[in-house]
């Protein structure tokens, strides 16, 4: 159970307002002015204070400061019987949740209690390290082991307090929409709509409908008008998920609302105003995309203001013993049982493994080791068979058809006729299959390249060869696409 500490000189007030905390299942404590709050804090644990500006002793907007310097993590509401702009711009500054003037239903402050507790949740789950409390903790007192976290949430920090567009770039997995609402809960727009669509998910077709909503009779089945999500999500934050996805048509829709805030529903003359903050989402290579004209760059570059990175879990492994001990306690408490931990060897399949599916892979395996497991520590036999293979045995295939080099590279209507003699490099008279496998992988991927003028979707499709294997091999044999663009 949550703890609240109420703080106010009015005895009344502040039983009545303790009253109904409790009757909202919340843990009340109190106190009657600033300097009893503040020793409280210091002495005891608290998730967030509710606190009267006006008080003896210690003022609201003192203690304030003093306990952010104690627990920078609490979260701290302040109340007011006077409202003073000065006041409210102080106390958000030196780190007040929200800023409220008297009286105030205790049904609204209840539910504004619990959207500040999970805003501070969001962050800590999409943290996925050394608990981090709330954005105002995240500069000061992040202490996850991983570097690249740190610099993740230090981005999120900075725009949580701003209201430009966002894009959240990062492999399928690592927790893109978390990082959204994280930013959503704890930024100026938090008592709003949070609005969420998956583009890839939509029909070409029916993506401009979703988005901007039609009029009665726009085209064939709209039977009546409808909403959509610009309009539904208005004053708040809509999060467009896969954008990466969404046709060069509707990329020009979509950068008409961003720089002139406004949009017109499908089969109407109408122009509405747009009010809503972008926070846009994919693991598509934008840069590539925009060499080959797939992605317009200016939209990219409308969106990508402050990019964040979410790196994917192979890349943070120092994070993956909180990971699992976060998981193990959710599942425990989901599921009613009492898992201690993992055997060693069965944490080691975990430490090792690659995780190409990042933390909602983890995450997947945990559950399954929960279900599978009937002891109480997970041993290797309740672990996914994937995790006991050799990591070499996880990758893409990477073999090459000899003899079928011009089939799989050239098209039929290729002019190119240039015939392939390799020399093949030896060693003291003997050959040497390493070196020979890689200068025909180079050269085979340089040919290819070249045939489809640099273009890494293409040349992936047309040469039969995985991308990421593709782009792997780009970079071990440093080659250059960019020599291979049409002149």
């Amino acid at each position: 159970m949550q703890k609240v500490l109420v703080v106010d000189d009015d005895q009344i007030l502040r039983e009545s307002l303790s009253k109904a905390l409790s009757l909202n299942g919340f843990f009340v404590d109190n106190a009657e002015n600033g300097e009893e709050a503040v020793n409280k804090v210091r002495s005891e644990s608290y998730d967030l204070v509710v606190m009267d500006v006006n008080m003896p002793v210690l003022n609201g907007l003192e203690a304030l400061e003093q306990i952010k310097e104690i627990n920078n993590s609490i979260i701290v509401i302040i109340l007011t019987a006077f409202s003073n702009i000065n006041d409210a711009v102080k106390a958000v500054k030196n780190g007040a949740y929200n800023y409220l003037e008297k009286p105030i239903k205790h049904e609204n402050l209840a539910a504004l209690i619990r959207r500040a507790l999970k805003a501070r949740s969001l962050v800590e789950t999409s943290a996925f390290s050394s608990p981090v409390s709330s954005v105002n903790d995240l500069d000061k007192n992040f202490v996850g082991q991983s570097d690249v976290m740190q610099k993740v949430f230090n981005i999120i920090s900075k725009l949580a307090q701003v209201d430009t567009p966002v894009l959240i770039r990062g492999e399928s997995g690592t927790g893109k929409e978390l990082v959204a609402k994280a930013i959503h809960y704890n930024g100026i727009r938090k008592d709003e709509k949070f609005v969420s669509i998956n583009l890839a998910a939509i029909p070409d077709e029916l993506i401009e409908s979703e988005l901007f909503g039609h009029e009665k009779g726009a085209f064939t089945g709209a039977i009546e008008r409808k909403i959509g999500k610009f309009q539904y999500a208005d004053g708040g934050t809509l999060f467009l998920d896969e954008i990466g996805d969404v046709s060069p048509q509707m990329q020009v829709k979509l950068l008409r609302v961003l720089q002139e805030k406004v949009f017109t529903p499908v089969g109407s003359n109408r122009v509405l105003n747009s009010n809503v903050r972008i926070i846009a989402a994919s693991h598509r290579p934008f840069e590539e995309m925009i060499k080959e004209g797939s992605f317009r760059e200016d939209l990219f570059y409308r969106l990508n203001v402050l990019p964040v990175y979410l790196p994917p879990l192979r890349d943070r492994k120092a994070d993956i013993p909180i990971l699992v001990n976060y998981y193990i306690q959710y599942f425990n408490n989901h599921h009613a049982l009492s898992i201690e931990g993992f055997e060693e060897d069965a944490f080691s399949l975990i430490k090792e493994y690659s995780w190409p599916g990042n933390i909602r892979e983890l995450r997947n395996v945990i559950e399954h080791a929960f279900i599978i497991e009937s002891s109480n520590r997970i041993r290797v036999g309740s672990l996914p068979d994937v995790l006991s293979k050799k990591s070499s045995e996880l990758d893409e295939p990477e073999y090459i058809d000899v003899e079928g080099i011009r089939d799989s590279v050239l098209d039929d209507e290729s002019e190119t006729t240039e015939s392939y003699d390799f020399n093949f490099p030896t060693d003291d008279g003997e050959l040497n299959f390493q070196e020979a496998k890689d200068m025909f992988e180079k050269t085979f991927i340089q040919t290819a390249l070249k045939i489809n003028n640099g273009k890494i979707n293409q040349t992936a499709l047309k040469a039969n060869i995985p991308k990421k294997t593709l782009l792997r091999k780009i970079e071990k044999y440093n080659i250059n696409p960019k020599e291979y663009y049409e002149k």
